[in-house]
C-alpha cells in the first residue's frame, strides 16, 4: 500500500486565507495528501500567503528562506507552493528571489492544484530540477464549481465555528490596497450553493458561520429564480438552517451598510451584536485621498443607526495612520473619531506603500518616525477601549459557544458575542454547545466565567449536580 503524501498549510493574513487554505487541503486530501502539523516531514509545503502589508509579503520570503535551509541541513527534497495574493502579484519575483519554490499559484486558481502539483512533480522526476511552474491567471471558470466538499471528519476536527465565503475581489480601488489587483473584481457565490456549503457544515457539528469576503457586504450572489439576493437576506437564510445558532459577517464597508442589513441587526438574535466597520481614518481630507468614497460624516452616521437597532452592539474596525500627506490636524480627526466612538477592539497599521496602488507614488511620503509615534498614540487609546469594554463584561451573563479545549485539563474554550475568548470549567464532551457564562475575572487576553446553564449542562445530571455545590459554595 502506498505511504499517503504529507501537506504542510500555512497561512498569512485574513480570515479568507484561512478558509482558502481548508479548501485546498481538502481538495488535494482526494490526491493522497494528509495534513501534518509540521513542515518538517511535509511532502508538500503551501504558504497561502498575503499581500496587504509590507511586512507581511516579507515574511513570506523569510519563511521560503526558512524551508530552503532546512531542507539543505536535512538532505532531502519537498515541494514547495505559493499560493494567496503574494504569488498573484509577485510571481516572477518568488521564482527570483526563492529558489526553493516549485509552483507559484494564484488565489483564483487553487481548484487546479491537483494538476498543478502533479505537472511540478514530473517536470522534476524528468530532469531533477525544480519546476518553476507559475498559474496567476483570472480564469473563465468559477473555481468554487471545482472544488470537492470537506468530508465530515475533517468540519468537524476543525471545531463548530467556520468560514464560509460568499464573495472575493473589491470594486472601491482604494489608493493604498492591492485587493482589486490580486483578487480581481467583486464576484458574489449564487445563495443555493452558500446555502449548500452551510447545510454540510451544520451536518457535521457547526454552530457558528462567518460570512466572509473581501468586501462582504457588497455581497449580490443570484437566488434560485435569478433574482439579486444582498447580504441582509444571505444571514436571514443562513440563520435558518437547522443548527446554526450564530452568524456574524466580515469585512464590510460603509459604502455598503444598507438600511436593510442595519435592520437586521435589531430583527435577528442569531446575528450576533459585534461589527467590523473599517474607516481607516478619521479625516475627510485623507479618507478622499485614499478614494474610501465615504466621509467620517457617514461612519458617524452607520453608527448611530447599528446602535439604534442593536443596542448591546459592539464595533471594531480597522485604522492606517502615516497615509501620503496626513498632518497633525489629519492625525488628531482620527483620534477624534475612535474617542467619540469608542471601539472594543481594533487593529491599526503604519502606512506602508504596496508596489502598483496609486498611494505609492503620491508625494509627502512621511517619516517613519512620524508614523511610528502616531500608530503609538493610537493603539494606547484603542487598547485603553478596549480594557475598559472587557472590563464592562465582569458580572454580565451572555451565551458562549464552546470550541477547543483549554491550557489546562477540566478547561473548555469559547467565544463570547463579542469574539472574545472566555475560559470556563466544563468536560471536553460540551465542545460544540452553547453554554450560559457569568464573567468573574477579566484579563487582558480573555475573560472568565461560570457556566450558569446551556445545552449540554441542562441534560447532564451529574455536571449539574457538581455546579450546583460549586454555585452554594460561592454563595456562602
Amino acid at each position: 500500500m502506498t505511504e499517503p503524501r504529507k501537506l504542510y498549510v500555512r497561512s498569512f493574513g485574513c480570515q479568507m486565507n484561512v478558509y482558502d487554505a481548508q479548501r485546498m487541503t481538502d481538495t488535494l486530501a482526494k490526491e493522497g495528501f494528509v495534513e501534518t502539523d509540521s513542515p518538517d516531514d511535509a511532502d508538500l509545503v503551501i504558504l497561502n500567503t498575503c499581500h496587504i502589508r509590507e511586512k507581511a509579503a516579507e515574511k513570506v520570503y523569510s519563511e521560503l528562506g526558512r524551508l530552503r535551509k532546512a531542507q539543505e541541513e536535512a538532505g532531502r527534497s519537498q515541494m514547495v507552493a505559493v499560493a494567496g495574493c503574494v504569488a498573484q502579484a509577485e510571481g516572477a519575483e518568488i521564482i527570483k528571489r526563492a529558489r526553493a519554490v516549485d509552483l507559484v499559484v494564484g488565489p483564483q486558481s487553487y481548484h487546479k492544484l491537483p494538476e498543478l502539483v502533479a505537472e511540478a512533480q514530473a517536470r522534476r522526476d524528468g530532469n531533477g530540477k525544480r519546476a518553476k511552474l507559475v498559474e496567476t491567471e483570472f480564469p473563465v471558470e468559477d473555481k468554487f464549481d471545482f472544488l470537492p466538499p470537506p468530508t465530515s471528519a475533517a468540519i468537524t476536527k476543525r471545531g463548530p465555528a467556520a468560514f464560509v465565503t460568499v464573495q472575493e475581489g473589491c470594486d472601491k480601488f482604494c489608493t493604498f490596497c492591492v485587493v482589486p489587483y490580486t483578487r480581481g473584481a467583486e464576484v458574489s457565490r449564487p445563495l443555493s450553493k452558500i446555502l449548500d456549503e452551510v447545510v454540510r457544515l451544520a451536518d457535521s457539528g457547526v454552530r457558528e458561520i462567518t460570512l466572509i469576503g473581501q468586501n462582504v457586504n457588497a455581497y449580490h450572489g443570484l437566488d434560485a429564480g435569478g433574482r439579486s439576493a444582498n447580504l441582509a437576506e444571505l444571514v436571514r437564510r443562513v440563520a435558518e438552517v437547522p443548527g446554526i445558532a450564530r452568524v456574524r459577517y466580515t469585512t464590510s464597508h460603509p459604502r455598503d451598510m444598507d438600511e436593510e442589513l442595519i435592520a437586521a441587526h435589531g430583527e435577528m438574535p442569531a446575528l450576533m451584536p459585534y461589527l467590523h466597520l473599517p474607516v481607516q481614518s478619521g479625516s475627510n481630507r485623507i479618507l478622499a485621498a485614499m478614494n474610501r468614497k465615504h466621509d467620517r460624516e457617514l461612519f458617524f452616521d452607520i453608527v448611530e443607526k447599528v446602535r439604534a437597532a442593536r443596542p448591546d452592539i459592539a464595533f471594531s474596525s480597522d485604522f492606517i495612520v502615516g497615509f501620503p500627506g496626513e498632518t497633525d490636524e489629519d492625525f488628531a480627526d482620527t483620534m477624534d473619531l475612535v474617542e467619540k466612538v469608542g471601539f472594543a477592539s481594533a487593529f491599526s497599521f503604519k502606512y506602508s506603500p504596496r508596489p502598483g496602488t496609486p498611494a505609492a507614488g503620491m508625494e509627502a511620503q512621511l517619516p517613519e518616525a512620524v508614523k511610528s509615534a502616531r500608530i503609538h498614540a493610537l493603539q494606547a487609546l484603542l487598547d485603553g477601549q478596549k480594557a475598559a469594554f472587557d472590563e464592562g463584561c465582569r458580572g454580565r451573563r451572555f451565551e458562549i459557544l464552546l470550541e477547543k479545549p483549554g491550557r489546562f485539563p477540566g478547561q473548555l474554550i469559547g467565544r463570547s458575542p463579542y469574539l472574545q475568548s472566555v475560559v470556563v470549567e466544563a468536560p471536553v464532551e460540551a465542545i460544540g454547545t452553547l453554554a450560559m457564562v457569568e464573567v468573574r475575572e477579566v484579563s487582558t487576553k480573555s475573560l472568565s466565567g461560570d457556566i450558569i446553564g446551556g445545552e449540554f449542562f441542562a441534560e447532564d445530571s451529574k455536571w449539574e449536580s457538581r455546579f450546583t455545590r460549586q454555585s452554594e459554595k460561592l454563595e456562602a
